[in-house]
């Protein structure tokens, strides 16, 4: 028996195709065309560059860092009366200048939704920094995609000097965890909220994640290998995917929080979105204040499960290394807040060697032959 095949007759004419090409645009880049056509309008080509070169970066944790940064940037060259892709060396090196005295944005207290003011302190040595290397990451993807190049004005620009092993977060003790994961699952008054934060703060803590990482990741990217709950993410910092573990009273929590949910965002908002970044912040302030603690955001975590895990007797440095998903040894011991901490100073235990050998010396030194020299002797009361 012969089985004809259908065929589908050969069109005279393709149908067109009329995708926009934009609409494969990750969130920061398209975020970052809306508000450049607000701006300069749909016809000017720096929303197209500049949201193409947002959508260029690897990481949506460099995407966002950028998009911001490059906002700040733009704002300068538009208040200085230059279009950004014009600007030069002069006005760049002034830059540079500017963001060191600059008051930052701040919410208006009592204001309308959503209403500034620049009465914020000056820019941090990070934020500064990450302003200066956005725009000089424009100019040079600028010089990419030209074909007659483009010279980068943020070559000779000097950046601040940032010291790789200073946190300004303060960190939580290991029983200062344990108390705000015990307010989170305790002190809420609504069930579904509590059950959220409490599975939120155990998965960022047990599992050694970014905030932002995290809240990008579904139910769907839950799973099992080899006897092992894990979560399947993506890299939002240097790209790529990577599996984690999921201790068993991370992944109660988690279930306790799905309930019957198996699509979605993993850690969702009421109405099903995307939970996002400042949502947690306000979360973790409360549950700090509410449990007697300092007040900080989500980002410190991972920095706290390095330095705990660092810190037990068993310690393994380089399955440490692993867990937190660092390429250099370097990188996790600048998580690792335990160095800093004033009781590990080796200085503790060579005093106390130092002093002990002093004190036996003394003990066996034998006594003067004589009297002291009238010129060394007490005076006599």
């Amino acid at each position: 028996m012969t089985t004809t095949l259908p065929v589908r007759a050969p069109l005279s004419t393709p149908a067109p195709l009329h995708q926009d090409p934009r609409a494969q645009w990750p969130e920061h880049a398209r975020r970052l065309y809306e508000h450049l056509v607000s701006l300069y309008g749909a016809d000017d080509v720096l929303p197209t560059l500049a949201a193409g070169w947002i959508a260029h970066q690897r990481s949506v944790n460099t995407q966002k860092s950028y998009a911001r940064g490059f906002k700040i940037f733009e704002e300068f060259a538009r208040e200085h009366g230059a279009h950004p892709m014009a600007v030069k060396f002069g006005l760049a090196d002034a830059f540079r200048l500017h963001l060191e005295t600059a008051p930052t944005w701040i919410r208006v207290k009592g204001g309308a939704r959503g209403e500034m003011t620049r009465t914020g302190k000056p820019y941090s040595d990070a934020s500064r920094a990450n302003a200066l290397s956005a725009a000089s990451s424009f100019f040079a993807y600028l010089d990419e995609v030209s074909d007659d190049g483009v010279k980068n004005p943020f070559d000779a620009v000097k950046r601040p000097v940032i010291d790789p092993d200073f946190s300004p977060t303060p960190g939580y003790t290991e029983s200062e965890w344990a108390t705000l994961l015990l307010t989170a699952r305790d002190h809420h008054r609504v069930a579904a909220y509590r059950k959220r934060a409490y599975a939120l703060l155990l998965m960022l803590y047990t599992c050694c994640l970014r905030i932002d990482s995290l809240l990008h990741a579904t139910v769907e990217d839950l799973g099992y290998d080899k006897g092992h709950r894990v979560l399947h993410l993506e890299k939002v910092k240097g790209g790529g995917r990577r599996k984690k573990a999921i201790p068993p009273v991370a992944w109660d929590a988690l279930q306790d929080y799905l309930g019957d949910r198996t699509t979605g965002w993993l850690f969702q908002t009421a109405s099903g979105g995307q939970l996002d970044e400042a949502a947690v912040w306000r979360l973790c302030a409360a549950l700090a204040r509410r449990a007697g603690l300092p007040v900080r955001g989500p980002h410190g975590a991972k920095g706290d499960a390095i330095t705990h895990a660092l810190s037990r007797p068993d310690a393994r440095p380089d399955r440490v290394q692993r867990w937190a998903d660092h390429k250099d040894s370097r990188t996790t011991q600048r998580y690792n807040r335990r160095k800093e901490l004033l009781d590990d100073s080796p200085g503790y235990a060579l005093a106390a060697d130092v002093a002990g050998a002093l004190d036996h010396a003394a003990d066996d030194r034998p006594a003067p032959a004589g009297p002291l020299p009238v010129s060394h002797s007490l005076p006599s009361s």
